[in-house]
């Protein structure tokens, strides 16, 4: 367990360190200042993650600063990706219907929002799914998770997702649609 004024001199000493991690994959200052926020409330958890056999400390932060920033560039990538994959078929099932492809377009961005609601594993999981189009085994092998376990964090992942949206009655989708 920490000593806090230990972590905090560890925290005042390394924040720089993560942050700059962070943002040579990001390039966005306020995202990475997040991660950095992120890696040390992991730290402050779980002290022991970190094996001073393994490295450094500075070396460690670095690592999971970079790890944690890869996995928030990837879940806005495939944010993207789903948003402009929806807008396009939106597009083409309204026919030019300009009410009506506002009414799809504000579905869409509410369904992202909602999805925010779900743990960052699970959205994660359902943004490599349905926003990249990758099957459960790929998300899998992208998220370094079993099978399994891919494809409940989509499962639930979808879940959360209704509830926000107070979406209810609608069944589980089939997990075999996601594989």
């Amino acid at each position: 367990m920490w000593d806090p004024r230990e972590f905090s001199e560890t925290y005042r000493r390394l924040a720089p360190v993560a942050v700059r991690a962070a943002d040579r994959v990001l390039h966005d200052r306020a995202a990475a200042e997040d991660v950095a926020q992120d890696v040390f409330a992991r730290l402050w958890e779980r002290p022991g993650a970190y094996d001073p056999a393994r490295g450094s400390l500075t070396s460690y932060v670095a690592m999971v600063a970079r790890s944690r920033a890869l996995d928030r560039w990837r879940s806005r990538q495939a944010a993207d990706a789903a948003t402009e994959r929806m807008s396009r078929d939106v597009e083409l099932q309204t026919d030019g219907n300009a009410a009506e492809l506002a009414y799809q377009r504000a579905r869409v961005e509410a369904s992202i929002e909602a999805l925010g609601a779900a743990p960052r594993e699970q959205r994660q999981a359902v943004l490599l799914a349905y926003g990249a189009g990758l099957s459960a085994r790929e998300v899998a092998a992208a998220t370094k998770v079993p099978v399994g376990t891919a494809k409940s964090r989509i499962r639930l992942g979808l879940i959360r997702t209704r509830e926000a949206l107070g979406i209810t009655g609608i069944a589980d989708p089939p997990v075999g649609t996601v594989a």
